[in-house]
C-alpha cells in the first residue's frame, strides 16, 4: 500500500519542533511563520502542553460522550472567559470542516430553510456541505451540491440585502478574516450589515474562525474588531489544539439543544480537552493575544513602503503579503536558502505569515530580513 498523492510536497522531513523552529532530519534549523496552515499558536512543544497531554494520556485518552466528561466542563468555562464569548454554549468536534458541517446544519434545523450565503474567495472545508459553500469549483463533486448556495462578493451590502429578501436564506456563512484566498478581511461595516439583514429575514449569521480565532488577529475572534457584533454561531479549530486535532462549535441562546440533535465519536474526548485546556492557559498566561496584535503590528511596520511589494493585509499575525508576480520562487528561496517556512495563497502572488503567537521580535526580525532578501534576489534575476 501506498499514501494516496493529492499533496504536492517539498522534500523536507521535519522531526522536531520548539517554540518558533522546527528541525529535520539532517539537523537544519528552520524559523517557522506558517505554523502548519496556522495550526501552531502557542509554539512547537511547549513545555505546558506537552506535559498536560502526557499527564492525560497516562492516565485516559479516550471514552465516549455517554459518560460524564469534567474536561469539557473547564474547557468550555475558559473558552467563554478568555474569549469573552461566555454566553454562548459549546460543541466540540474534531476540525474545522466538521464545526461548519454542524453549523450550517444547526442554521437549517432553525428556521427550515436550506440556501445558503458565502463569499468569494471562501474556504469553509473539503467535507460535504463546508465545501459546497467554498468558493472554488475545482473541490466541489457533484454529490456535494446538496443545496442551494449562493456565492456574492465580500463587501456588497446590496446584493447581499436583495438575496435575503427573498426569503429561503437559511444561513450567511463569512469568514472572520479570509485566509486561503490571500487575507482579506470584511469591513466592520459589511460585519454589521450581515447581522442586521440575518435579524430582518430569519437567518442565522455564521462566523468561521477556523483559521483567524484564538488570537491570530489580535483579537481572540477577529469578528470582535467589529466591536459589539454578535454572531449566531462561530466556529473555531485551527490554533485551538496546538496541532491536536480538535474544532468546536460555539453555539448562541437562539438554539436549542436536544438529545441526538448534533454527535460525534471523537470529539471533545479526553486527550483534546486537556490539549485545548492547556492551549488555553498559554494564551492566557503568556498574553498572546496583545502579544499576537503587537508584533504582528511591527512586522506590518517593518514591510510598509517595500517596493516591491503590491499590498499588505492582514492583523495581528495573520498576514498577507502581496508582490507583482507569483510568489512561487520567493518561497522556494525561503525555505531551501534561508530556512523560513512561509505559506502560498488561492492568490498565487500572495506570501502568508501565519506564525506561533508567541513569536519574538528578534525572530521576526529574522524573517524579515530573509524577506526582504529574497525579494531582492528575485527582483534582480527578473
Amino acid at each position: 500500500m501506498k499514501n494516496f498523492d493529492v499533496y504536492p510536497i517539498y522534500p523536507v522531513e521535519i522531526v522536531r519542533g520548539e517554540g518558533s523552529w522546527v528541525y529535520d532530519n539532517a539537523g537544519q534549523k528552520y524559523l517557522d511563520c506558517y505554523g502548519g496552515h496556522a495550526v501552531i499558536s502557542i509554539g512547537h512543544s511547549h513545555p505546558h502542553y506537552v506535559k498536560a497531554i502526557t499527564e492525560q494520556v497516562q492516565k485516559l485518552g479516550f471514552y465516549s460522550n455517554s459518560i460524564e466528561n469534567p474536561l469539557q466542563d473547564n474547557l468550555a468555562e475558559l473558552l467563554g472567559s478568555i474569549s469573552d464569548c461566555d454566553e454562548y454554549d459549546l460543541f466540540l468536534v474534531n476540525s474545522g470542516a466538521e464545526a461548519n458541517e454542524n453549523a450550517l446544519k444547526l442554521a437549517s434545523f432553525r428556521n427550515g430553510k436550506s440556501k445558503v450565503i458565502s463569499f468569494k474567495g471562501a474556504f469553509h472545508g473539503r467535507t460535504s456541505a463546508a465545501v459546497n459553500v467554498t468558493d472554488n469549483s475545482s473541490i466541489i463533486a457533484p454529490i456535494n451540491r446538496g443545496f442551494e448556495n449562493v456565492v456574492l462578493p465580500l463587501e456588497d451590502i446590496d446584493a447581499l440585502r436583495e438575496e435575503a429578501r427573498k426569503g429561503d436564506v437559511s444561513s450567511i456563512i463569512v469568514e472572520g478574516i479570509q485566509g486561503i484566498a490571500g487575507i482579506y478581511e470584511p469591513s466592520k461595516e459589511f460585519l454589521m450589515a450581515c447581522r442586521e439583514i440575518a435579524d430582518e429575514h430569519d437567518i442565522i449569521m455564521i462566523l468561521d474562525e477556523i483559521q483567524s480565532g484564538y488570537g491570530r488577529s489580535g483579537s481572540f475572534f477577529a469578528f470582535q474588531h467589529a466591536e459589539g457584533l454578535r454572531p449566531d454561531i462561530i466556529t473555531t479549530a485551527k490554533g485551538m489544539g496546538n496541532g491536536f486535532p480538535v474544532g468546536a462549535v460555539l453555539i448562541s441562546d437562539k438554539f436549542e439543544a436536544k438529545y441526538g440533535l448534533l454527535g460525534t465519536t471523537f470529539g471533545g474526548n479526553h486527550l483534546a480537552c486537556a490539549a485545548s485546556i492547556a492551549v488555553l492557559e498559554v494564551i492566557r498566561d503568556e498574553d498572546l493575544v496583545k502579544k499576537s496584535k503587537e508584533t504582528g503590528a511591527y512586522i506590518l511596520d517593518q514591510l510598509s513602503g517595500n517596493p516591491h511589494i503590491v499590498e499588505l493585509r492582514g492583523k495581528g499575525l495573520m498576514i498577507g503579503i502581496e508582490l507583482p508576480f507569483p510568489i512561487k520562487d520567493v518561497r522556494k528561496s525561503l525555505l531551501f536558502e534561508h530556512h523560513i517556512f512561509v505559506g502560498s495563497a488561492a492568490d498565487p502572488n500572495t506570501i502568508r505569515l501565519l506564525p506561533p503567537l508567541n513569536l519574538s521580535l528578534a525572530e521576526a526580525d529574522m524573517c524579515l530580513e530573509k524577506i526582504n532578501a529574497a525579494l531582492e534576489k528575485t527582483m534582480s534575476h527578473a
